[in-house]
């Protein structure tokens, strides 16, 4: 999201000329520093924000909750992988949001208070997932662990590993994609698109860990560079092999015919090795969902121990 985009969000009566005037003149800062209109906004950032006064009698705006049932606690705390005094590893369902955006009611950032138990501070989302893909999804309990697991992140500590069955065979078994990407806006929305003059580097390891004839092929892929779709589109334009499920890149070439869940997006985060601020380092993985694991059952697909080896990605 873009910085005056996070204003007009959480502060509507801020007018374009004032919040220009504060950029300007440096009273708004992001991590410390000065900020421009167009700067993207990243997790765990830090934004200063000066005294605000729009007029006789008005006050901030309250930030919008989520309103929690008891059902949804109960639910987002069955999620749980890893809990400690500093972190909580879930398992992100398929088909929620990580955060809200335009008609999106219910997120994983929406439902963090159910994960907030007696801390006087609410969590936060250390990285984000897409909404169709399921797994591994890090969430700190705190400002402190969440700038430490964000740089984590950042120095690229932090490794990743995803399943996704993809439509075809790529050549050759394994290797690395680099394809720089940037973003372009369509009548569709918001894509990714290989962009060779003004991209930004995006860099992924893949390996095939099972086939069936030439239609569909189980992949491990674990990112190097952390961009939007990056995995999503690597598969398509790197390998010529669309993730099953997904139309929004691989049109009707991404679904298979006489597949039962050939719709639903089949990219999984399935493990993620962290250093962990207790001490130590995290190895945490998540159960693949319902559809993801019925597939592999429906093309003899079997999950073996080395399927979890992290890639070699030097």
């Amino acid at each position: 999201m873009r910085l005056d985009r996070w204003f007009k969000v959480r502060f509507p009566h801020l007018g374009h000329g004032k919040l220009q005037k504060l950029l300007r003149t440096g009273q708004i800062r992001v991590d410390g520093g000065r900020a421009k209109s167009n700067t993207r906004m990243e997790t765990a950032q830090i934004v200063r924000v000066p005294p605000i006064d729009d007029g006789p009698g008005w006050q901030p705006p309250a930030r919008i909750k989520q309103q929690i049932t008891e059902t949804q606690v109960q639910e987002v705390r069955s999620w749980i992988l890893h809990q400690d005094d500093h972190l909580i590893v879930i398992n992100k369902p398929a088909g929620l949001a990580a955060q809200g955006g335009s008609g999106t009611k219910k997120h994983v950032d929406g439902l963090l208070g159910a994960l907030q138990f007696d801390r006087d501070e609410r969590p936060r989302l250390v990285h984000r997932l897409d909404k169709d893909t399921s797994g591994t999804l890090l969430i700190a309990r705190s400002r402190k662990a969440a700038t430490w697991y964000a740089d984590a992140f950042k120095s690229k500590e932090a490794q990743k590993l995803y399943w996704a069955l993809v439509v075809g065979t790529p050549r050759p078994r394994e290797g690395m994609i680099t394809l720089p990407l940037s973003k372009q806006l369509g009548a569709g929305g918001e894509r990714m698109v290989v962009d060779h003059d003004e991209g930004k580097f995006a860099r992924t390891a893949y390996r095939i860990l099972e086939t069936a004839g030439q239609k569909i092929s189980w992949i491990a892929f674990q990112p190097v560079t952390g961009r939007t779709h990056q995995i999503r589109i690597h598969a398509f334009e790197g390998l010529g092999t669309p993730i099953l499920g997904d139309g929004k890149y691989g049109g009707a070439d991404a679904h298979i015919d006489g597949l039962q869940y050939s719709k639903k997006m089949h990219l999984h985060a399935r493990g993620i090795q962290v250093p962990n601020l207790a001490g130590g380092r995290l190895e945490i993985y998540a159960s693949e969902p319902t559809h993801f694991s019925e597939s592999c059952r429906f093309l003899g697909f079997q999950v073996q121990p080395e399927y979890d080896w992290i890639l070699e990605t030097e």
